[in-house]
């Protein structure tokens, strides 16, 4: 779907009876041109018929992680085995519920399979999806346990220097469990999979569930190693640096040693792979061509969220069809929007904001 296609669907479910000439008027563009998009719309089956019926919405489904960050840094330069003095900020987190958050400020339907206990943080969690029209009737919610934890310390410069994290609730997801959801998954127009996970689903999941186009965040390198053996089943990937040796047993240190990690990821399957390769950048690479997009030289006010909000970007590009360079692009601007913002999930980000930042990247 183009982005005029998408505006113009955006119209008709507000209004299936507004005229070919006001939706001219509305958008700025010639009569014939909204006639034209309309039937392209039709040969694709998100207009059913008419009075613009409108297809059922698509969706991103998100396997994930949910929990509640805690986290600290120091006023000044951190001080190791010493208490600092600082500031302690306790947000809503998870690799999957933060990046599900983030398609939802971008505007996707979004719906978040994951585990939360029934305490007073599952509750929280609840209760903000609610809020941002974030789907969660399909998650799981367990009596007496305990909601996941991620305890985070910055340094002075706010990047993150140590982490723990407390999810056992998610041994908790089992295949039975994933096996009654399977039509959220099966219609889904992708779906995105962390590494909470338990090894044994994951596997489930990406060999039972073929048609689906899978999208993975590695989490961590503990965690990456879980789908070692199973990256072939994924579409799109984006490890890091360290992620990305493990995966592969390729050692990098250059823009060559990622592009051979690159190659090993297309001959095992992968269609779209981005390695984060820190203040260098983002090497991307779909099997036909292979770049470097540059980070952009912006203050980092919490780097926590950056890589959530990069792979909703990716997501959000997926399905509106942009190809892997465009959807790259918005992907190093929304975690550019990310890393701007003291919580996790700038509550800025946007449809709007991501393309506007995209075009400022860009011009610069």
């Amino acid at each position: 779907m183009t982005g005029r296609e998408h505006q113009i669907l955006e119209h008709l479910r507000k209004n299936p009876m507004i005229s070919q000439n006001e939706l001219a008027d509305t958008l700025g563009i010639a009569r014939s041109s909204v006639g034209v998009h309309i039937a392209n719309l039709m040969k694709k089956g998100y207009i059913l018929g008419k009075g613009y019926i409108v297809r059922e919405d698509e969706y991103i489904c998100v396997i994930g992680g949910s929990n509640i960050d805690i986290q600290g840094r120091p006023l000044n330069q951190l001080i190791y085995k010493d208490s600092n003095v600082g500031e302690v900020n306790i947000s809503l987190g998870g690799v999957g519920r933060n990046i599900a958050e983030n398609l939802v400020r971008m505007g996707m339907n979004t719906r978040l399979i994951t585990v939360i206990g029934d305490d007073v943080y599952g509750q929280k969690i609840l209760d903000e999806a609610r809020l941002l029209g974030l789907n969660m009737q399909d998650s799981l919610i367990l009596e007496g346990a305990a909601t996941s934890t991620y305890l985070s310390i910055l340094d002075h410069t706010h990047d993150m220097v140590l982490a723990i994290s407390h999810m056992d609730i998610y041994e908790r997801i089992t295949i039975d469990f994933i096996k009654a959801k399977s039509h959220i998954i099966e219609h889904a127009s992708l779906c995105v999979i962390d590494t909470n996970l338990p090894k044994e689903v994951i596997e489930y999941i990406v060999t039972t569930f073929k048609d689906t186009k899978f999208f993975l965040d590695t989490v961590s390198t503990t965690k990456a190693q879980k789908v070692k053996d199973l990256i072939g089943y994924f579409h799109t990937i984006k490890p890091n640096r360290i992620e990305a040796e493990i995966l592969t047993g390729i050692p990098i240190s250059s823009i060559d040693d990622a592009k051979r990690a690159a190659d090993v990821f297309h001959y095992k399957g992968v269609s779209q792979v981005f390695i984060s390769l820190g203040e260098e950048g983002v090497f991307v690479s779909d099997g036909r061509e292979s770049f470097v997009l540059k980070a952009p030289k912006i203050e980092i006010v919490n780097a926590t969220g950056a890589g959530d909000a990069f792979i909703a970007a990716l997501g959000f590009g997926c399905v509106m069809q942009m190809n892997t360079r465009a959807s790259a692009h918005l992907a190093i601007a929304a975690s550019a929007i990310a890393i701007s913002h003291e919580n996790t999930i700038n509550p800025m980000m946007s449809k709007a904001s991501l393309f506007e930042k995209a075009k400022e990247i860009e011009s610069c």
